[in-house]
């Protein structure tokens, strides 16, 4: 049995497509959702629903019973929550005899190090508990989602160009739909047993090339401009962000422009068996 954490979440959602995509019994993998009335999409798709929540262990242990692997998202709650949360879900499923667990971790080059401090580094929590349990794992360490930057980089891309303040830092941007399916690899086939996999693109972009890419897509030029911080904050507030939000994203573009995405690594041809969607052909999905 297979259960995916943060089921009806982006990556969660991808990931249980992924392996429906290639075969797996809808009836053998578990949905992990905290609100059962947004499971109607993956109950109608045949899964077996389970409640719980990454801060109510019982639950998570009644939940994690019968499961072989279990993909561990990382948690969206409050950061400074996020490795008690983590700690709790990894207890629960040692005591519920999970046999792997799959964490989603984040890929930069050095978490202990990161500008981001606290707002990274429990990720490197997690994989050292992760470790100390004597559970096999694998850890999926993801980059930036491709599938954020029409947001990070302002409203209205083609007319106004990108705005955000990230110098010429580069980040293998790679699309949630490719993330997942390397998950759903990793859960379904073996020799992953206590490994680290970097998920990410073969080639890092900044955002002046990824304006480059999108002036020969939209055929016109596209220009990159770097707004002040505050006024990056001010565009993301104006884009439905809170105050605290907006600062967050912001510091998000100080690791970019800081060269923290750049790892020059990447497993993703060894998983898939072929190169992932380059970053052209994905923005092109969006803007031709």
């Amino acid at each position: 049995m297979i259960l995916v954490t943060g089921a009806t979440g982006n990556l969660g959602k991808a990931t249980i497509n992924a392996l429906l995509e290639k075969g797996v019994a809808p009836h053998n993998i578990t949905a992990l959702v905290r609100d059962e009335a947004k499971s109607a999409e993956l109950k109608s798709k045949g899964l077996q629903i389970k409640p719980g929540d990454y801060g109510d262990f019982e639950s998570l242990k009644s939940a994690f019973q019968g499961v072989d692997r279990l993909l561990l998202v990382s948690s969206s709650s409050d950061i400074s929550r996020r490795f008690e949360q983590h700690k709790n879900a990894i207890d629960a499923a040692r005591e519920a005899g999970v046999g792997h667990i799959i964490y989603t971790s984040f890929g930069m080059k050095n978490l202990q190090q990161s500008i981001m401090g606290e707002e990274v580094i429990y990720h490197l929590y997690t994989a050292d508990y992760l470790k100390q349990t004597g559970i096999t794992y694998t850890l999926m360490n993801n980059t930036m989602y491709a599938d954020m930057i029409p947001f990070l980089a302002g409203k209205d891309i083609v007319n106004n160009g990108i705005s955000i303040p990230a110098g010429g830092g580069k980040t293998p941007f790679l699309p949630i739909t490719e993330m997942a399916e390397a998950n759903a690899v990793v859960l379904t086939t073996t020799g992953h047993e206590n490994k680290e996999y970097v998920i990410a693109a073969d080639v890092a972009f900044s955002f002046a090339e990824i304006a480059d890419l999108l002036s020969d897509i939209a055929g016109k030029k596209i220009t990159y401009h770097q707004p002040e911080i505050s006024a990056y904050m001010t565009q993301l507030i104006q884009a439905g962000l809170s105050e605290d939000d907006a600062a967050y994203i912001a510091r998000f573009s100080g690791a970019i422009a800081n060269g923290e995405f750049a790892t020059n690594k990447s497993h993703m041809k060894q998983l898939l068996g072929r190169s992932p969607v380059g970053l052209k052909d994905f923005l092109a999905t969006i803007y031709d």
